[in-house]
């Protein structure tokens, strides 16, 4: 007990406590998306329920630490000449997750575009959608989330303890800012598809690192992997262009007709 209050311990907390929250963004984005499709009044619960849901998958696998480390192992091998691989757990879940992630951002951007069964009618409501199936579908993209995340925990420490708490904090941290990112999200259509444009850099991101860690040989091409450090910054810089965006629009006056207050007294409208 005495380990987790020395200085190294208190930095690993730290710094994992960030790293989950960094490593969160992209789940708090899917499921403020997600979460939109429902009523108003049912955001909230469908947000707190889809990171309950998120933090208790985190102590879950914590608890069972050998069985994710097994994830990285290969359990067979493929060698056609043309194709090589060697698939694992972890990277066949990353594999299958990326393939969700561009499922679900391609088929709401054409919501978005095309209108349908997500837009909002006059009582609240939107569409068919209810709080059983957004949570499903947010349990399924926790499970990817979640294993990525504790791998990279357990690459920082091997202190089962302090990556819990991190967890714990990093998800109330979470918790506290959803709402706001939510409600930020649903009053900016522009946000909303710029978010569904990072979920499809995030599926595409996933499956080529299911695919590096499987080690796929494509024609002697080794496939490679994105790496995370140059997502974050496009996504943060998207973030920051279109922010400023918002911003000018709100400086800008109105459009004002020319000559229309002489137009109306020749027409006698004043």
């Amino acid at each position: 007990m005495t380990d987790l209050f020395s200085a190294e311990s208190i930095v690993s907390l730290l710094t994992l406590t960030f790293l989950e929250i960094v490593l969160g963004i992209d789940n708090i984005i899917f499921i403020s998306i997600a979460a939109n499709k429902l009523a108003r009044q049912d955001q909230a619960k469908a947000r707190n329920i889809g990171l309950a849901l998120a933090m208790a998958f985190r102590l879950i696998l914590l608890l069972g630490i050998s069985f994710v480390i097994s994830l990285s192992k290969p359990f067979t091998h493929i060698d056609a000449g043309w194709f090589q691989a060697a698939f694992t757990g972890q990277s066949l879940i990353l594999f299958a997750g990326g393939l969700f992630l561009l499922y679900k951002a391609t088929s709401e951007i054409h919501h978005k575009l095309e209108g349908g069964e997500h837009e909002e009618t006059e009582g609240g409501a939107k569409g068919k959608s209810t709080v059983a199936s957004v949570v499903t579908q947010i349990a399924i993209t926790n499970i990817v989330f979640s294993i990525d995340s504790i791998l990279t925990a357990i690459g920082l420490t091997q202190n089962v303890a302090i990556m819990m708490i991190a967890v714990v904090l990093s998800i109330l941290i979470m918790m506290f800012f959803a709402g706001p990112v939510g409600k930020f999200v649903n009053d900016h259509p522009t946000i909303q598809m710029l978010g569904l444009a990072f979920l499809i850099m995030i599926g595409f991101m996933l499956v080529a690192e299911g695919a590096h860690l499987s080690e796929v040989v494509i024609f002697n091409q080794e496939v490679g992997t994105v790496p995370k450090g140059y997502l974050y910054f496009a996504i943060a810089f998207s973030l920051l262009v279109e922010f400023l965006n918002i911003r000018l629009r709100k400086k800008q006056d109105p459009i004002q007709l020319h000559g229309y207050e002489e137009e109306a007294h020749r027409e006698g409208m004043i």
